[in-house]
């Protein structure tokens, strides 16, 4: 399998917009040297530390909810805040929007009622 940075463009529009930045960003490093090195100092296999990072950070949509991680929690906030100081059902209706995405995208891989609706 090879493992390649993603390079794309989408629109401002696209529900999955932040998710496709994150990829582009973070896909930019080479993570085999890492896990080559970690695999030295531990002794698991490079393919066994590779299906680890994968299943971990699948599982991490379900750890979010448990954990609810501060970088979460801001960002519902200011969802919140915005539609508040906006003060308008416009903006209210808006932050909604962005909460059940944000959920959806957490419930990815778990039963939930939002999961298909993005």
């Amino acid at each position: 399998m090879e493992f390649y940075a993603y390079r794309d463009t989408w629109e401002d529009t696209d529900p999955h917009a932040n998710f496709k930045a994150d990829v582009a960003a973070y896909s930019i490093a080479d993570p085999l040297p890492t896990l080559e090195n970690l695999s030295r100092a531990t002794g698991v296999p490079v393919p066994s530390l590779i299906r680890y990072v994968l299943v971990k950070y699948a599982a991490s949509g379900s750890d979010a909810l448990l954990a609810m991680t501060p970088i979460v929690l801001r960002q519902m906030e200011q969802h919140i805040e915005q539609a508040e100081t906006a003060n308008t059902d416009t903006a209210r209706l808006r932050a909604y929007a962005a909460l059940r995405r944000m959920i959806a995208w957490l419930s990815v891989g778990a039963e939930s009622t939002y999961a298909d609706d993005r």
